[in-house]
């Protein structure tokens, strides 16, 4: 896995603080992104399952039980 630098200016209270409390900023600054990019993620994926269910709205049950069937058959 490759890797780079990103940095932040914080308040040096924090950065005093940090040290105070032993506080690593790398672990934290790290799983703060992670999780801003998983909720973005996850945000756009919810967007598209709308989009997609809008488009299919008008298929009813029936017809995609029976899609399914044909598709399962034909292997």
């Amino acid at each position: 896995m490759s890797y780079v630098t990103v940095s932040a200016k914080i308040p040096r209270r924090l950065k005093e603080m940090l040290k105070q409390y032993g506080i690593k900023p790398g672990p934290v600054i790290r799983r703060a992104l992670e999780e801003e990019v998983r909720k973005r993620v996850l945000e756009e994926l919810e967007e598209k399952a709308k989009e997609l269910s809008a488009r299919l709205s008008h298929i009813s049950d029936e017809e995609v039980a029976s899609l399914i069937r044909e598709d399962r058959e034909e292997r």
